[in-house]
């Protein structure tokens, strides 16, 4: 699939549309304030950020790449939504944190331009957004450096994540607004895996992310079943 059809503008319209809401920890965008240190801790764990140079495939307003920025790593921000980058410039500027810029630019085309530049490539909850996911996948895999790591988070697509992710989450705790997901775009970890050994990357680990709506808290652990995060790098030789 071609750059420039790899991209839904209804879903771009749907984020740009909660752009201002970004960075209230009380807004739709809540989970994903909840779930940020979970998730940046684990990739810093594996891929120790300092001092790397970092893409995060997907940004939106920025909360992942900013925290990543202020553990001291060299990050860029990519989306095709222009208000959610927009958010994410202006409160980096406001917070004043450095090393970090934004660029509204495909994975694809940022893939053409700076092939094997980057030691991390993150691309967390977009991949369920996109027509052709597998794109996604073989173009972060193109832009890390041999030995770099990669790591992706999505939701899993059967009847329990239909439960939980959309009728459980947007429905009834309403934790997300409705329409946020489309069941059939959920992705399979089988399905997941096999783009990812198709574009030569191997496969570090899976980790499933649950949440408990009586305690309000999110872990990680062995359960893939709704979501899940998976780590891989690129072989040192090819």
């Amino acid at each position: 699939m071609s750059t420039a059809t790899n991209v839904d503008p209804q879903e771009l319209a749907k984020f740009s549309d909660l752009a201002h809401k970004w960075w209230d920890p009380e807004s739709e965008f809540k989970p994903l304030h909840q779930i940020n240190p979970l998730r940046l801790d684990w990739i810093d764990q594996l891929a120790n950020v300092k001092g790397k140079r970092v893409v995060d495939v997907g940004c939106g307003g920025g909360i992942l790449a900013e925290s990543m920025a202020r553990r001291g790593a060299n990050v860029l921000g990519i989306d095709l939504a222009d208000k959610p980058l927009k958010v994410a410039q202006l409160h980096a500027m406001e917070a004043g944190v450095a090393n970090l810029d934004y660029r509204s630019v495909a994975v694809e085309e940022l893939a053409a331009e700076q092939a094997g530049q980057f030691d991390v490539v993150t691309c967390m909850e977009m991949m369920e957004h996109v027509p052709d996911p597998s794109s996604v996948v073989q173009a972060c895999a193109n832009l890390v450096k041999p030995g770099g790591w990669v790591f992706f988070s999505t939701i899993n697509r059967n009847p329990k994540s239909f439960l939980f992710a959309i009728v459980g989450a947007e429905y009834v705790l309403k934790l997300l607004p409705k329409g946020t997901h489309e069941y059939g775009r959920f992705i399979r970890p089988a399905e997941l895996a096999r783009w990812i050994r198709e574009a030569h990357l191997d496969l570090n680990q899976f980790k499933g992310m649950e949440y408990n709506p009586l305690t309000g808290r999110y872990w990680l652990s062995g359960d893939t079943s709704v979501n899940y995060l998976v780590a891989c790098r690129k072989p040192l030789q090819a």
